[in-house]
């Protein structure tokens, strides 16, 4: 086992991700033995005090060796007395008393000074003198345990130390910040306890410690700003650095004084010294000091949250006992200091936080004022970049990808989001991207660190924030590597000397304060989301609404108004053949110009009927061959268009789940379409092809007409949409409307593609396993639709 200079490393704020400094640094002294040594069960004490375990009538249990000198007997001659028979009725009876009234679990109480009288061997006769003991007790894991140590101190000793007491108090609240503070506390403990060296530092997540201030005599080696790998402490020493705040090793070179008898008759089992002051240290702990130049060490505990922030580290040259009223000032001194440290974090902490939310509060405002929140944020760049103190961010919202700032390409931040939704739940954040995403190591320079922000648990909306490479340099006091004795064990380190370390591939940390705003930031935007949803249902919901009763209105009109047209051009015909000779060219040509309206009205009356009733009629789905179905369509435009050169080229089509009325309808409007507008064409193709994509078979027609400009290719499938003149191309315009409506509620998807001159492309999609097989049923049946359509083709 290792151990740091005052039985514990010194540390804190190395390099700034853990697991990297582990792999490069080889984590110093292995602690893999050291964390398994029983160190609260030492068996022994320092030999400059006394220690007796109780039973529960106030007997010796258990005694160390030295209790002899103060005796005069030998030890085992001890066990089994009563209290008094060592410290007298008077000490016997203040233990007695103590012990019965006060909490003393794992809590160590100060009895205060006790005389006791020694014997003494002089020429064979015994000698006695008064002899002043400071004496603590507590109780732990059963067993009742009394330390003695002889007093150093005057009867006004803690009167002497209080002005030093009351003087750092008040000057610890003075202080601006933590660094202040640790000089502060540097320079006013060693002016106390006189040691030659004094430091703080602070530990990491990771048990690193950084040394933030040091006051020492220009004799001893300085280790201000260097940093101790965590090997130098074990977690178990750790653990009673926390429980027990002020640790005294006064010489380096003692001879442990044993308890005895090695087992606790009381508890059977070896006395925990967790909470003794004069506990023994590990021998390879003492190795360590003796390798630093160290003859006598002490600690005081810095404990901030209930976690163990760091230590007060004092070193000094030669042995150095340090009254017990000293001790006690110390470990009052560092609970001030624990207490400052931790409200001057809190403090800058919430300056951090109030400094996030009013950025915060900015980008909220600014969702709000815009229709759409990525509209929002990209108004206000600084602030997002601000919000997380990074060098670039994303915003990745219904696929589409905004970038602000020094990012990665948009192709990487795509493939990035497909991990983080395979990989992550919730915020998730990083230092080193690359140690768990391996494409990110060639974009460190801009996106070494990452904070992901997950906006929709569906779909794969993120907000991320980006932070570059920051290299670093770690000065460690001596190369952490580890040493193995001549039995294979951990040895302690014995070179101290500043050995230099650079760190690559990790970003500045993510502060949690950062992550906890995130999380705020994220629940005001799902809040937004989902306000906006809301307000979009709404609105969907009146235009439902409105498109029922557009399309009532739009049935009955077109219902209403087919007889009267079909009357106007009925009798109009009967003028011309019976009227006709008397009529004039002039009212001839007007005739038959109100004929051709009134049949392309009627034609639109129909076409709006069929659109009309498309959206009302239900869905009768069963297995569809789309083979036989195209060449039926097929067929009749052949017999129609006799005199025109056509080459029909038919692929191999699948079979789909549909309603067979509204697909032959659909497909015949865009053939239709395809035999129009190659009329211009001496030698006309059209092709009808069909392919499988994933869960969707996608059927697509082709032709070599006139095609169309790409530019107005969304304009298509709208009603009354038309990309050329009605002179050139007859036609109303809600034919690609029909057949869009048609594929939409078989749950598929259109587009087109075209040149203009060359001839186009339309697409529907088809899914290859039917989902609406439920679909509502409507009073007006698609025999209506075909009815109309067959109408209006015969007209």
């Amino acid at each position: 086992m290792s151990s740091g200079p005052d039985s514990e490393p010194f540390g804190a704020h190395g390099p700034p991700d853990a697991e990297a400094r582990r792999l490069t640094i080889g984590s110093g002294i292995a602690s893999g033995d050291c964390d398994a040594e029983p160190i609260h069960i030492p068996g022994g004490i320092q030999p400059h005090g006394f220690l007796i375990t109780l039973s529960d009538d106030l007997r010796i249990a258990q005694a160390s060796e030295n209790l002899s000198s103060l005796t005069g007997a030998d030890v085992h001659s001890s066990l089994g007395q009563p209290l008094d028979a060592v410290l007298g009725a008077a000490g016997a009876g203040r233990i007695a008393h103590a012990a019965a009234m006060s909490a003393l679990e794992d809590s160590p109480l100060h009895i205060g000074p006790i005389e006791v009288m020694p014997a003494s061997s002089h020429d064979g006769k015994l000698a006695r003198k008064p002899m002043r003991l400071d004496i603590t007790m507590h109780r732990r894991d059963g067993a009742l345990i009394v330390e003695m140590e002889e007093s150093r101190a005057t009867e006004d000793a803690f009167a002497s130390m209080y002005p030093l007491v009351r003087t750092f108090a008040r000057d610890l609240q003075d202080a601006a910040n933590v660094q202040a503070l640790a000089a502060l506390a540097v320079r006013e403990v060693r002016a106390i306890t006189g040691f030659g060296r004094v430091m703080l530092y602070r530990f990491d997540d990771e048990g690193r410690s950084h040394v933030l201030a040091e006051d020492r005599e220009e004799s001893y080696p300085s280790f201000l700003h260097q940093f101790f790998p965590a090997s130098d402490i074990p977690r178990q020493a750790r653990a009673l650095y926390l429980k027990n705040r002020i640790r005294l090793v006064a010489d380096v070179n003692y001879t442990p004084v044993h308890l005895v008898p090695d087992v606790n008759p009381v508890t059977e089992r070896p006395t925990d010294l967790t909470y003794a002051t004069l506990r023994s240290f590990s021998p390879v702990h003492l190795a360590y000091m003796r390798n630093m130049g160290t003859h006598a060490s002490m600690s005081v505990s810095i404990v901030v949250r209930g976690r163990l922030w760091g230590l007060i580290s004092c070193h000094d040259h030669d042995a150095r006992i340090v009254p017990f009223s000293t001790r006690v000032a110390l470990e009052h001194l560092g609970h001030l200091l624990s207490l400052q440290i931790e409200a001057k974090e809190e403090r800058a902490e919430g300056e951090h936080l109030a400094a996030l939310r009013r950025t915060m509060g900015r980008l909220i405002g600014a969702m709000g004022e815009h229709e759409n929140s990525v509209a929002g944020l990209q108004a206000v760049p600084d602030d997002v970049l601000d919000f997380a103190h990074s060098a670039g961010a994303a915003i990745v919202f219904d696929d589409r990808i905004s970038l602000l700032g020094a990012t990665p390409d948009e192709a990487t931040v795509r493939s990035l989001t497909h991990w983080l939704t395979e990989n992550t739940t919730g915020i998730w954040a990083t230092d080193s991207l690359a140690r768990h995403w391996p494409p990110a190591k060639a974009h460190e320079d801009r996106a070494c660190g990452l904070l992901s922000v997950p906006v929709s648990q569906i779909f794969r909306n993120y907000l991320l924030w980006f932070r570059p490479e920051v290299m670093q340099t770690i000065k460690w006091a001596g190369e952490p590597v580890k040493i193995e004795g001549a039995d294979g064990a951990s040895a302690p380190r014995t070179n101290f000397s500043p050995w230099l370390e650079t760190v690559r591939g990790h970003s500045a940390t993510w502060r949690q304060g950062e992550i906890e705003i995130a999380s705020e930031l994220r629940g005001a935007l799902l809040n937004i989301v989902l306000r906006r949803a809301e307000e979009r249902a709404e609105l969907a919901t009146e235009l439902a609404r409105a498109n029922k009763e557009l399309e009532a209105f739009s049935y009955s009109v077109s219902h209403d108004l087919r007889a009267p047209l079909r009357h106007i051009a009925g009798y109009g015909d009967m003028l011309r053949e019976q009227e006709g000779e008397r009529i004039s060219d002039k009212g001839r040509r007007f005739l038959n110009n109100m004929l051709e309206s009134a049949r392309f009205a009627g034609t639109l009356v129909d076409d709006l009927l069929t659109f009309s009733q498309m959206g009302r009629a239900a869905l009768r789905p069963a297995p569809v061959d789309l083979g036989p179905l195209v060449q039926g369509v097929v067929q009749e435009f052949e017999a129609e268009g006799a005199g025109r050169r056509i080459e029909w080229v038919i692929g191999d089509l699948p079979s789909v789940t549909g309603d067979a009325a509204f697909l032959q309808l659909a497909l015949r409007n865009l053939i239709s379409n395809a035999v129009k507008y190659t009329r211009t064409r001496e030698s006309a193709k059209i092709e009808i092809f069909a392919n499988r994509n994933g869960d969707e078979y996608v059927i697509g027609v082709r032709d070599n007409g006139v095609g169309f400009d790409m530019r107005y290719g969304a304009k298509l499938f709208g009603v009354f949409q038309r990309l050329h003149r009605a002179e050139e191309f007859e036609g109303t315009g809600i034919g690609l409307a029909n057949v869009r409506r048609i594929v939409e509620r078989h749950e598929g998807r259109t587009w087109a593609e075209g040149r203009l001159g060359q001839g186009a492309v339309f697409y529907f999609s088809l899914p290859v396993v039917f989902r609406s097989a439920s679909a509502a049923q409507s009073q007006q049946g698609v025999q209506g639709v075909l009815a109309t359509k067959s109408r209006k083709d015969h007209a």
